[in-house]
């Protein structure tokens, strides 16, 4: 698991590569993500936007920006947290993804906030560095 801290919200990732949706022979490696946001401050937030920066094996980046996360732009009251999973193709068995969401506080302050860089790893891959 992967952590980042950031004004008292904390956002926690746990990668998931998916050999059921890769079909490696094509390059096509596919991960799932849980991205876990929980609000420990003294204000209720909202979640805006995020920003994504996802890099492959071979170093080539790709930025990935939109509003909110799964179609939805979560309110955290303070001690509340939301869950979501998502995922992201590649064409190497390997790679890292890192990035910020936008938050926005009730009394109307935008920040941004971290999202860890977390590791994309093959079963594959693992092996061969073993």
């Amino acid at each position: 698991m992967y952590r980042a801290l950031t004004r008292q919200i904390e956002v926690t990732v746990e990668p998931n590569f998916m050999p059921e949706r890769s079909v490696p022979e094509r390059g096509q490696f596919f991960w799932s993500y849980t991205i876990t946001i929980t609000n420990g401050g003294p204000l209720t937030v909202q979640l805006k936007t995020r920003h994504w920066i996802i890099t492959d094996a071979t170093g080539r980046t790709q930025e990935v920006r939109g509003e909110g996360v799964v179609g939805e732009q979560p309110v955290l009251a303070p001690g509340e947290r939301f869950e979501y999973t998502s995922g992201v193709p590649l064409p190497t068995p390997s790679g890292f993804m890192t990035g910020s969401y936008q938050m926005v506080g009730d009394n109307g302050e935008e920040f941004d906030i971290a999202v860890p860089a977390f590791s994309l790893d093959s079963p594959d891959v693992r092996r061969t560095l073993n």
